[in-house]
């Protein structure tokens, strides 16, 4: 395997100079365990088509979230900026939320922040977003006014794979399927396959110009339903974790088909893809692994923050390569734009950087010294290789993360003048930041506490 060390030595082409400018794909996968890939090591799930989007690209063996649920590690994704610069702290869950924070459907990401799909319409771009949107359920947060041009997927954050009818009924509109704007019509199949199919038939309508796709799996987040073809893969299996390994499977498979769509059609060539999930697995909900990782979902140990991550740009970067610093999320809208031209001056005030020089070669620095994390009490920082975390209802823990990555050996009472100057550092980061505009009734802290401790390693 070539690793980033020897990236220029093997020769990585002129990524400044493309003689044509690439189309772009981000696939995200919802909740998945940092395990439970072929390329991540699992010897369980089946994933073949990752696998070899994984063996003819980069794979990333640090790489973050912004956050760890859903919603805010979206919009830190799509606006390249910390979420919490514009009160997008927490989640929005319809039915969950505290009294004293907006109404459910104003709850979304605030208009006055452009997106990914914004800046690649700036360049020339035709945009679609397929999938799991869990940007504001308003007509004013709707993909097709936040920068996309195609959207076929549901304005909510979870919903059933089976379509919605008469028998299989929903009373939530944001989880009915959406083809562009409010024409609601549900897919006969499962919907990991229909938004396959629908993320290959825009790739197929769109050959002749340039694109920007983000196909947004709600897989393998709950309801845990699979198809009986993949559940019977799986027979050695518990109930959940059966289901868990059939909805990926199934996830593979509509990959496999975008994979296909762009090799049958002479793309694949001048197509960036990009990989990631969009936080750690929630273990006690959908059976996910995230070994050797502490932690799941909804809290900041290595397991609810670290997530698997592969670039594929077949004329620049090499294949079955990996680079093993720090990056994050927030490093995918300033890397696309810059690799399709864009002036990184055009951006207002990211806190995500191009990659292309770091994993280049030609800057041997990391790419952030400092990364942070906050939701509500909690907070972490990462500094290179030292990572400390603040609680609520215990005193702040100290890894170094380069000797334990399974955060077991708390080193805070070794080093308390790094304590210091880390929580330090943390607050001073905060003071920045806005007001959160809404939040989770209490009771899901203590709930995401007790959930920490039961899966550290």
């Amino acid at each position: 395997m070539v690793i980033f060390t020897l990236l220029s030595i093997v020769g990585i082409k002129n990524f400044g100079h493309c003689q044509e400018k690439p189309n772009v794909i981000l696939i995200i996968s919802d909740d998945a365990g940092y395990a439970d890939f072929g390329f991540q090591g699992s010897k369980i799930m089946k994933t073949p088509n990752l696998d070899k989007l994984a063996n003819k690209g980069m794979k990333f063996t640090q790489a973050y979230v912004t956050a760890a649920v859903c919603g805010p590690s979206r919009a830190g994704l799509l606006t390249g900026k910390y979420q919490q610069r514009f009160g997008y702290e927490e989640n929005n869950v319809p039915g969950y939320m505290s009294k004293s924070c907006l109404p459910d459907d104003e709850m979304g990401l605030p208009l006055n922040q452009k997106t990914v799909g914004n800046y690649m319409k700036s360049l020339g771009y035709t945009t679609g977003y397929f999938g799991k949107w869990h940007m504001g359920n308003a007509d004013k947060y709707h993909p097709t006014k936040r920068g996309f041009d195609t959207f076929v997927g549901f304005r909510g954050g979870a919903r059933s794979y089976w379509e919605y009818n008469d028998q299989h009924p929903t009373d939530k509109l944001e989880n009915r399927l959406e083809r562009n704007f409010e024409n609601y019509k549900e897919a006969p199949d499962y919907l990991t396959t229909a938004l396959g199919y629908e993320a290959s038939s825009f790739i197929e309508k769109n050959r002749a110009q340039n694109f920007f796709m983000i196909l947004a799996f709600n897989a393998v987040h709950t309801p845990m339903e699979a198809e009986e073809k993949d559940l019977a893969q799986f027979p050695e299996l518990e109930e959940r974790r059966k289901h868990l390994a059939a909805m990926t499977l199934s996830m593979d498979r509509a990959c496999g088909k975008v994979l296909d769509k762009l090799k049958a059609l002479g793309l694949e060539e001048n197509t960036i893809i990009i990989f990631t999930n969009d936080n750690g697995g929630p273990s006690d909900t959908n059976s996910s692994n995230n070994k050797p990782l502490s932690g799941t979902k909804a809290n900041h140990l290595e397991g609810g923050i670290r997530v698997p991550f592969l670039i594929r740009w077949p004329t620049v970067l090499p294949e079955n390569s990996e680079y093993n610093l720090p990056i994050s999320t927030l490093d995918i809208l300033p890397t696309v734009f810059a690799a399709c031209g864009g002036n990184p001056d055009a951006l207002e005030s990211p806190d995500g950087v191009n990659l292309m020089p770091y994993i280049s070669g030609k800057n041997s620095y990391r790419p952030h010294q400092t990364l942070y994390w906050k939701k509500e009490n909690r907070g972490a920082i990462r500094e290179g290789d030292w990572k400390l975390l603040r609680f609520p209802d215990r005193p702040a823990e100290l890894y170094n993360l380069a000797e334990d990555i399974s955060e077991k050996n708390n080193l805070a009472i070794q080093y308390p003048e790094k304590v210091k100057d880390m929580y330090k550092k943390l607050f001073e980061w905060e003071l920045t930041l806005a007001r959160p505009l809404w939040q989770l009734q209490r009771v899901y802290e203590g709930k995401a506490m007790e959930r920490m401790d039961k899966y550290r390693q």
